[in-house]
């Protein structure tokens, strides 16, 4: 494959370990290459292209690849897939020809994919809801529950999250630009909640008031941010999907970008204009 910040060549692992090459700025896609036999999993509705030898199949649960479990197995995969709101299926596609072979897959929103290899983080990442995109055969999607009540409720992304574990590549879809900050043991990072995109399960992940009376009240950006603790490392979106949706929805209803909607002034102003 051609060169690009994000391509890939081959080491040993577990999971199939996959070229691929991401292109794209704003509106990326995934080009991932396969050698015969190789596969790779997708999110429904992702795909994009791919050449003819690459068989498509549906499977129950996340693809992984371990029937240890046999139908039990299947149906906890599956079952953690539809608590974290995504599709009980997901998609293999696999080289069954000669050669290489490439697929495509896209993100539906906005954003930039980003390519991680879970065995260089120590084998888990753990992501928002909605961001798991393609990954290598081998690679295992469940979920992670909330330790803190007051987290769960107002995390922004609930008491749930996605677990990715595994050696292999995966790839997650993030709002806007991402940045990746590494923390040091005690380094604290506070964070807009819709703005954690993902996390490594060292880091230590909680809620702190956004200030004062006055700047919970007026200051139009929520009641908590997201307290991050190393050691570990964090990655921030600066667009998340539901603060575009929102001003979206504004704009379509005639309210048009309000400065304070995340504070109680925001609330009067939808009020007067009927929203």
């Amino acid at each position: 494959m051609t060169n690009s910040p994000w391509s890939h060549q081959r080491s040993a692992s577990v999971a199939d370990d996959v070229d691929f090459e991401i292109k794209g700025q704003e509106l990326q896609f995934l080009e991932i290459e396969l050698d015969p036999g190789e596969s790779a999993v997708a999110e429904a509705g992702a795909f994009v292209w791919k050449d003819a030898s690459i068989q498509m199949t549906t499977v129950f649960g996340d693809g992984s690849g371990d029937t240890g479990g046999g139908f039990m197995g299947k149906l906890l995969g599956a079952g953690k897939r539809l608590v974290t709101g995504e599709s009980l299926f997901t998609t293999v596609f696999t080289h069954t020809g000669s050669g290489k072979a490439r697929v495509a897959f896209a993100s539906p929103t906005p954003g930039a994919i980003l390519p991680i290899n879970l065995g260089q983080l120590g084998g888990t990442l753990i992501c928002q809801k909605d961001s798991f995109l393609a990954a290598a055969r081998g690679v295992s999607i469940g979920i992670q529950f909330q330790k803190r009540v007051m987290t769960g409720l107002f995390g922004g992304e609930g008491f749930i999250m996605q677990r990715l574990d595994g050696d292999g590549w995966v790839f997650v879809q993030m709002g806007g630009t991402i940045v990746e900050r590494e923390l040091k043991a005690g380094e604290e990072l506070h964070v807009d909640t819709g703005c954690l995109a993902a996390y490594t399960p060292g880091v230590d992940f909680d809620l702190i008031t956004a200030g004062g009376v006055r700047s919970v009240l007026f200051g139009g950006e929520g009641l908590f941010f997201a307290r991050l603790r190393g050691p570990g490392k964090v990655w921030i979106q600066s667009l998340p999907f539901s603060r575009l949706a929102g001003r979206m929805l504004a704009a379509a209803q005639g309210g048009g970008g309000n400065r304070g909607e995340g504070s109680i002034l925001g609330q009067i102003g939808n009020l007067i204009d009927g929203n």
